[in-house]
């Protein structure tokens, strides 16, 4: 066995002699050198997206010392910058969530940092939430968001209630990196209870939230009024109360699957808690295929996603994808605000790069700014924060990212699928109301202009070979890129990379105005496009592939095509 790793192995082994889960666990592998290799060949690195991966013993795991650490880390940072610093905390119903929750708490508290945190599990949005409301120093999340139940993470928010930016974030690395493991102070969560430095939300914060989520509703009378039937999944996760609650204020008739209502960080009925993902909704067609209700909305464990699966007019439920709900809500809220004459004069809509360029073309039908931005909501949260920062905060319209995240208003600086599944309700209700479903009214804004098709594929690439083999995919995509894809001509690239967008039919090339990331661009005639990049928080690397047709058909032809070609670049 590998020196270094022998030694860290043995150090663990040491000093987790007092924890009997993680001591077990390292016991238990002592003769399994590849099983003692990957859980210390490296360390879950914190970046923008915080810390995310296995629950276990080591330092590329979650565990309380990985989480004690970075949380150190943060507070040397807080504490570098003013006296008195305060941070939100709050967590999913994920393994051993709470526990990292009150870890980092007891942390901080004995840093002299004063930490609010929720008495029970809440979702991302509300954490989002509690950063402005209590005027925080930062926030921590702990969720793995929709990964499998193997895993945990840590998001961190900065004081704008935003995920960090690449900066805060290196800076906090920074003092991470000064800290041993083991060595992080700690205050018992109990007594920080008692003495105040920790301190429960209450109520009145939760509250609040729901009246800002239920500001973004266009028209509150449509929900009663159309009789909508809604069946909603919380995928075991945090989203069960909050949902119900905010859809019961609008008097909607909310039924719940039952086997996936209750918090459980084992997911049991889907090894995927995402609503990207049919089998997401497996149980709740069964349920609603009895019950006929008009709409099936799924939320992800930490409740910052959001999907539905819609009934037609032949009984069957439709899943839509996120960017068909995305545009779907574009076009919604800028009709009808128009249509109620309470759309602002310079109205603007933020989405990332890899979310589909329809929603353009329904910006510019209403007078709409549309931004384009790096994937990742932040990114959409920055947007916002400028906005507000000139007294334009409700020229906001909508932000979305085609990996089911969506946010209307400036309340939060993070996707909410609390809001999404409000303003779902309310397009079906106005659907309804008109005999329509979800699915004519995206019929309609393809009839208008275009079917546009998207898909999202990925590839699996584990361990430290798998970080590689992306590297080596990327470079030479860049080297190499190909003339032609799918026999469509490569008209244009962009590489986020060298901050160059490169026309291939002039030689013209101009730069690109965002921050550097790893993703690389390459657009064809008609609105067809495949965009690759490695993904920031999982070992895969995605294909964003989208093609316009005057069809159905013939773009799903063109998809497939995309498809194939990106399997080849994948070595699939």
């Amino acid at each position: 066995m590998n020196k270094e790793i022998a030694e860290k192995y043995s150090l663990w082994s040491e000093k987790t002699s007092g924890n009997t889960e993680l001591y077990k666990e390292l016991k238990n592998i002592k003769d399994k050198e590849a099983e003692i290799f990957d859980r210390f060949y490296t360390e879950l690195k914190f970046g923008t997206a915080g810390l995310r991966g296995i629950i276990g013993a080591g330092t590329n795991r979650m565990n309380i010392y990985t989480v004690g650490r970075v949380t150190q880390g943060l507070a040397d940072c807080i504490n570098s910058r003013k006296t008195g610093g305060t941070v939100a905390i709050s967590y999913d119903p994920r393994i051993n969530s709470r526990l990292f929750a009150e870890r980092a708490a007891g942390v901080l508290a004995a840093n002299g940092i004063k930490t609010y945190i929720t008495p029970e599990l809440e979702p991302t949005p509300v954490l989002s939430y509690m950063v402005r409301y209590y005027k925080c120093d930062a926030g921590i999340m702990i969720t793995a968001s929709h990964n499998p139940a193997s895993y945990n993470g840590y998001k961190c928010y900065g004081s704008d209630g935003c995920q960090l930016t690449d900066v805060y974030a290196d800076e906090i690395t920074g003092f991470v990196e000064k800290n041993e493991y083991f060595s992080e102070r700690y205050l018992d969560f109990g007594k920080g209870i008692e003495n105040g430095i920790i301190e429960y939300t209450d109520s009145a914060m939760l509250d609040s939230y729901y009246e800002k989520v239920i500001a973004c509703s266009i028209d509150r009378e449509i929900y009663e009024k159309s009789g909508l039937s809604v069946l909603y999944s919380p995928l075991n996760g945090t989203g069960n109360i909050p949902v119900r609650e905010v859809l019961r204020r609008m008097r909607v008739k909310v039924s719940v699957v039952p086997e996936q209502e209750k918090p459980d960080g084992n997911f049991p009925t889907t090894p995927y808690p995402n609503p990207e993902f049919p089998k997401a909704f497996e149980l709740g067609i069964k349920i609603a295929k009895t019950e006929k209700q008009d709409i099936i909305i799924a939320t992800d464990p930490d409740a910052d996603r959001a999907g539905a699966a819609v009934r037609g007019a032949d009984g069957e439920y439709h899943l839509m994808t996120g960017n068909e709900m995305g545009c779907m809500m574009l076009y919604y809220i800028l009709s009808r605000k128009k249509e109620l004459g309470l759309l602002p004069e310079d109205p603007v809509a933020v989405k990332s790069i890899v979310s589909s360029d329809l929603a353009s073309k329904i910006a510019d039908k209403f007078g709409c700014r549309m931004i384009n931005v790096l994937t990742g909501f932040k990114y959409i949260g920055e947007q916002i924060k400028l906005l507000e920062e000139k007294g334009r905060e409700s020229d906001f319209q909508l932000g979305f990212e085609e990996s089911y995240g969506y946010l209307a208003g400036s309340y939060v600086r993070d996707k909410d699928a609390v809001f999404a599944a409000l303003i779902i309700c309310e397009m079906a209700a106005y659907c309804k109301t008109h005999g329509k479903t979800l699915l004519d009214y995206m019929q309609k804004i393809y009839s208008e202009f275009g079917v546009f098709r998207h898909k999202t594929i990925s590839a699996s690439f584990d361990g430290e070979q798998g970080m590689n083999t992306m590297s080596e995919i990327m470079k030479k995509l860049r080297s190499d890129t190909p003339e032609t894809v799918a026999g469509m001509s490569v008209e244009r690239v962009s590489d986020f990379l060298s901050g160059i967008s490169s026309d291939k039919k002039t030689g013209g090339a101009e730069k690109i105005d965002l921050p550097v990331a790893d993703v690389f661009a390459m657009y064809f005639e008609n609105d067809c496009s495949l965009i690759i990049r490695p993904s920031g928080t999982e070992p895969k690397i995605k294909a964003y592939l989208t093609a316009c047709a005057a069809t159905l058909d013939e773009a799903d032809r063109i998809v497939e095509k995309l498809e194939k070609e990106a399997g080849k670049i994948f070595g699939k």
